[in-house]
């Protein structure tokens, strides 16, 4: 199997890489192993859209079990071993412009002393009334324990969640269908729309529309047992069960 890898320390790697029988190939892999936490493995997937990941956290934030060891995992990666997870992503289109999210899409405040003022509609039914605060997030499964969950306290299975982020009034948090599709327009801006971590922004002005749904693109996550594993610690001692957005899909 032909592998690519990501992340800063991926040197530490190869030598087990090697021993397993895999073959680093970044041009055309069959599968990229995230080596490091949530940014490495979002970055990854812009890097190779599509193509099977397996996150392995790294070894200095994570104290991990003998069945979680990276060459065991490496092995099982090679022998074709590997629970296989489909993740959905979100498109965000605007001013012929597309982003695309795997943990989340959001909308967000260019000045920090002024809020931004926006509307919303879901499948073209308007959703309260204007809008002033810091923005909102759109959310997948996988990122409901990121952004999603600092903003609500909580996080979801299925669909599409959406949390507006500190309003001037109180606006009920969502969970959508899958097949939902929210239409934004700015009221007050500059507003800025982002998906993830990804450097790839737009602008949004006053009288700027952007609409937010699922994807047709998605993502396959390898082993997800691995991040669940209670038996790894942090290195603080405490359970790490997750990577970012992921837990107990």
């Amino acid at each position: 199997m032909k592998v690519a890898l990501a992340g800063r320390d991926t040197a530490d790697l190869l030598p087990l890489i090697q021993e397993v029988g895999l073959q680093v190939d970044e041009a055309h892999p069959d599968a990229v192993v995230s080596y490091g936490g949530d940014g490495t493995f979002l970055g990854a997937e812009r890097r190779w859209p599509g193509v099977s990941k397996l996150a392995i956290r790294h070894s200095q934030t994570c104290h991990k079990c003998s069945d979680h060891d990276d060459v065991v995992v490496l092995g099982r990666l090679a022998k074709g071993d590997l629970s296989r997870t489909v993740l959905i992503k979100l498109a965000a289109t605007t001013k012929d412009r597309r982003l695309l999210g795997l943990n989340d899409v959001t909308l967000n405040k260019v000045s920090p002393v002024t809020g931004v003022r926006y509307r919303v509609w879901i499948n073209e039914q308007a959703y309260s009334g204007e809008i002033v605060g810091d923005g909102l997030v759109a959310s997948t499964p996988f990122g409901s324990t990121a952004y999603y969950r600092s903003i609500t306290r909580s996080f979801f299975r299925v669909g599409i969640g959406v949390a507006f982020n500190n309003s001037t009034e109180q606006v009920d948090h969502l969970i959508l269908r899958e097949t939902d599709r929210l239409r934004l327009v700015i009221r007050r801006g500059p507003a800025i729309l982002c998906a993830d971590n990804s450097p790839e922004t737009v602008r949004l002005e006053e009288g700027d529309e952007a609409w937010i749904a699922k994807a047709d693109e998605t993502a396959i996550l390898l082993g997800a047992d691995i991040l669940f594993c209670n038996r790894c610690l942090r290195a603080d001692g405490q359970p790490f069960n997750r990577l970012g957005g992921l837990m107990n899909l």
